[in-house]
């Protein structure tokens, strides 16, 4: 799951399974904000927007002689956790599947593919996988990865004390699993050891998406003596990933090195050194102190003038698997009543934003599921822009009247007293004209505001995103709206919503669940516990010509082994 928090100083995405802060921000990198959640894009400050699903991945082509080796150098920014099971954003991920790994992961073409385990055999009733792992699997000490070690990291994860918020969320699915979450039990009794490389995972049932849940970090390989160190195991973890964390200054610096002996090919480059201290991002790009950028609205005309010798190193990035929005908590006054929830949603003018504001790098939602998506609908219709329906429905409400609502606080992630976006100020007047609502700004940091949020805290919030943490719909529709879910942070309950969340979950024929989960979409726009704002519509970068195989991918995946540099 990936949130993504949006860079509120610039525009407007945030965005887990990954979140992200949001805030479409045109100078974050594609998919490099949140996990799932992110603030309002998942993406690092400097580099370029992007949402919207791809099949191939955009790749940022060299000219001559490859190099072996060398230092890539961009910007990057504190991750709230280092530890991939507690990981619940974007800005974590994007460092833990460089660093970690588990049995599966996503590749270069975003298939589901082996990454610790070689192959896999599920039995004809589709509940029990056995996993065969790579004899060559080792951490980066060394020390060859056992089925041992499989099973311990899912207990450790799923174990109460360690407080996995995202343990729920993506293997619960595994037999025993609820159990050891609840300490009912000291194991989980779905996985089993047959001997030092192989290792059964049994399911409550068929699950189409089973595997695509273990490239989540929550089901990661961790070394048990690594971590048995005390809580400063996270500043040297040995890992299995394509790169050792070798180095890390908060606030300044995050280094990590090649591993030379990983099992899915080493690495070409011998570093990636993230900057987090920040800076001008355009001016330490034309500085060479980074390699690659994003490129903010206000610089695009001219970076793209053919006179201008920066046009020539300027990548066209694709759309990503996210979502922008508000959320509505259901239990709370005023939006506990579902005409109030559908006024706010009416009341704001998003084609306009989009275009005005954003310059059309989004494209409006008309519901969750981002275009080019599985299972996206694209005959969904969503929230027009209609003032007289929402005040209506105001009036339809059981408030009766603006006036007569409670004090309502929008919740987003940034610092105290900074700058709010233009296109939330934009939504914040939109509400005001059309409502005649007032609603006041708190602003707390991307760490706490993710705590804050997991707790259920927040009466209305925004500035986020959610990226897609593997191409599938119950990614975002199940994760994120069925009632038991602990991403559930509107406490959304719809019991015809469950049912068919649940169906979903078991069908095998692709064309019925995907016509479950239209069904379920359909109710989730209606009862509205969301105002989805946009989808991102793909964005620029700036990469030095140096810089071969630079994947854009439309989701966080492991990408910096593939890069090289020419001559």
């Amino acid at each position: 799951m990936k949130l993504v928090f949006v860079l509120l100083s610039l525009l407007l995405l945030v965005a887990i399974a990954c979140s992200s802060d949001s805030a479409t921000d045109p100078t974050r990198e594609p998919a490099e904000a949140d996990f799932s959640r992110s603030p309002s894009s998942t993406a690092l400050p400097g580099e370029a927007s992007t949402p919207t699903p791809i099949a191939e991945p955009a790749d940022v082509q060299g000219s001559t002689k490859a190099v072996d080796g060398g230092t890539f150098l961009r910007l990057g920014v504190d991750p709230p956790t280092l530890d991939p099971h507690l990981n619940t954003d974007a800005s974590s991920a994007l460092y833990a599947v460089e660093i970690f790994g588990g049995l599966m992961t996503i590749d270069q073409n975003l298939a589901i593919v082996g990454d610790l385990a070689e192959g896999w055999d599920v039995s004809p009733d589709g509940t029990t996988t056995t996993f065969r792992l790579r004899p060559e699997a080792t951490f980066h000490n060394g020390r060859p990865v056992t089925a041992t070690d499989i099973k311990w990291s899912l207990e450790r994860a799923a174990n109460p004390i360690t407080e996995s918020f995202n343990a729920a969320v993506f293997l619960s699915d595994i037999v025993g699993v609820d159990d050891k979450l609840t300490g009912l039990a000291n194991n989980i009794s779905g996985v089993q050891i047959i001997n030092d490389h192989t290792i059964t995972i049994t399911t409550d049932a068929p699950k189409a998406y089973f595997l695509s849940k273990l490239t989540y970090p929550v089901s990661f390989v961790l070394d048990r003596e690594n971590v048995a160190i005390g809580p400063s195991w996270i500043l040297e973890p040995n890992g299995t990933g394509p790169f050792k964390m070798t180095e890390y200054r908060p606030g300044e610096v995050l280094r990590l090195t090649r591993f030379d002996d990983y099992h899915l090919e080493p690495a070409k480059l011998d570093e990636v050194e993230f900057l987090l201290s920040g800076g001008n991002s355009m001016l330490m790009y034309e500085n060479d102190e980074i390699h690659v950028t994003g490129i903010g609205l206000s610089s695009l005309q001219g970076v793209q003038d053919p006179s201008n010798p920066l046009s020539s190193e300027v990548v066209t990035a694709p759309p990503q698997f996210d979502v922008d929005y508000f959320g509505l908590n259901t239990t709370e006054p005023p939006f506990d009543d579902i005409k109030v929830r559908q006024a706010f949603n009416y009341a704001i003018d998003r084609q306009t934003l989009a275009t005005t504001l954003l310059q059309d790098l989004v494209v409006p939602a008309a519901g969750i599921l981002p275009p080019g998506f599985p299972g996206y609908n694209p005959d969904l219709v969503g929230y027009n822009y209609d003032p007289d329906k929402a005040r209506q429905l105001i009036q339809e409400s059981k408030y009766g009247d603006t006036g007569e609502l409670p004090r309502i606080t929008l919740t987003v992630p940034g610092s105290f007293g900074a700058a709010i976006s233009p296109s939330i100020e934009a939504m914040l007047a939109m509400w005001e004209g059309n409502l005649g609502v007032e609603i006041s700004i708190l602003q707390t940091e991307w760490a706490i505001f993710l705590q804050d949020l997991h707790q259920n805290r927040f009466q209305m919030f925004g500035g986020l995103g959610w990226i897609a943490d593997y191409p599938d719909p119950e990614n975002f529709l199940d994760v994120l709206f069925h009632s038991e879910s602990t991403n559930n942070q509107s406490e959304y309950t719809n019991r015809q919503l469950d049912r068919l969340l649940e169906l979903a979950r078991v069908e095998q024929d692709e064309a019925v669940r995907f016509d479950l989960y239209h069904q379920s979409e359909e109710i989730i726009v209606d009862d509205a516990p969301w105002i989805p704002l946009w989808h991102s519509n793909g964005g620029y970068l700036l990469v030095k010509p140096e810089v071969s195989d630079y994947f854009l991918f439309p989701l966080i995946i492991p990408k910096y082994r593939y890069i090289y540099f020419t001559e």
